[in-house]
């Protein structure tokens, strides 16, 4: 009896030591980490997840399907989408295979932070650097309106429920204490139409600049544009850590007078974890290579044009083939945003 209890406990032994792994613990940034997922084959076809027509996201999403098929042979369907927050849901579910967020739904998404969040979304990569978002708000120039403060009671435009503006302005409004009247959901080009047809004065709308649903308002009629500055951009910034000081530039609009203060959040490229090494490789190094294309595609894109933007994320886990390529050019990427299956490159 005493040798069949020795069999067995050494039976369970080495079972216990072959499910370990011989790994001694979890892998932080550099180290090697067994992946726990299969990783997906190189694509020859992907949805991008974009956001509501007349906005940035859509004009890039529609950039970046030309690239794909000319320099990399991949066919791209561009989904009009809610924005950041449904973005994020639609790669979790892999309904879209390349997205684009702006860092508070990223913050609020990987941290399972945001009222619309129903889980962590910690699978999710950043890949690319895009531009800074910042918000705006314009209202027919016969009310008068020339800041948010004015906007108490009064029925306003917010933008698509998911998509930045949609999550952040009817946020922005509580954290200052401003009591709206009906808050409109609505893409960007409804929105304007709404404005021009009268049954709409006051927009807030954040994408990349020159907003080309704010072009299409101005050309037809006249409006006042505005940002948030001084004490409640500080209280903005004090309480939502995600956004950042930004001024948009005089002349960005021909209604604008001089430059406008405000506040804005730096967007992102994303994929899941699971996505092809080498097809992220492939798109990231394209996409730096191929600068001047999605420039001449939208005039945002000269944010990106230093690969060093990447350096504006410094929290969130970066896709192993994205690393690779920064590595390959030189950036010095922070240690946080190594994921714990990067596996350092023996080459």
């Amino acid at each position: 009896m005493k040798k069949l209890w020795f069999v067995m406990m050494l039976i369970l032994t080495v079972g216990v030591m072959a499910a370990c792994g011989g790994n001694g613990g979890d892998s932080g940034g550099g180290e090697e980490a067994e992946a726990d997922f299969e990783e997906n084959e190189y694509p020859s076809t992907v949805t991008i997840g974009t956001a509501s027509q007349g906005g940035t996201y859509y004009i890039w999403g529609g950039g970046f399907a030309t690239m794909l098929e000319e320099h990399l042979d991949v066919t791209s369907n561009v989904e009009v989408t809610g924005g950041p927050v449904h973005n994020i849901q639609l790669l979790d579910a892999d309904d879209v295979q390349l997205g684009m967020v702006t860092e508070g739904p990223l913050y609020e998404g990987y941290t399972g932070e945001g009222e619309w969040a129903e889980k962590e979304y910690q699978d999710i990569r950043v890949i690319f650097p895009m531009y800074d978002t910042p918000f705006n708000w314009f209202s027919l120039e016969s009310t008068g309106v020339t800041s948010i403060e004015e906007h108490e009671g009064e029925r306003v435009g917010v933008g698509p429920a998911g998509g930045t503006p949609g999550t952040y302005n009817p946020i922005i409004y509580e954290t200052l204490g401003i009591e709206t009247g009906e808050q409109v959901a609505a893409g960007a080009s409804d929105m304007v139409s709404q404005m021009l047809d009268g049954q709409l004065e006051h927009i807030g709308f954040s994408a990349g600049i020159p907003i080309s649903a704010v072009v299409e308002a101005e050309t037809q009629t006249d409006i006042n544009i505005y940002g948030i500055e001084g004490e409640n951009r500080d209280t903005i910034m004090e309480e939502l850590s995600y956004f950042k000081e930004f001024t948009i530039p005089e002349g960005t609009y021909d209604s604008q007078e001089g430059p406008i203060e405000t506040i804005a959040q730096f967007n992102f490229g994303v994929v899941q974890k699971e996505a092809n090494s080498d097809f992220v490789y492939d798109l990231v190094k394209m996409y730096h290579e191929n600068i001047d294309q999605m420039i001449n595609t939208h005039s945002s894109a000269e944010e990106a044009e230093d690969p060093e933007a990447i350096l504006n994320n410094t929290d969130y886990p970066m896709h192993p083939g994205a690393i690779r390529y920064y590595e390959e050019i030189g950036v010095e990427l922070p240690e946080e945003v190594y994921p714990a299956e990067w596996e350092e490159s023996s080459e």
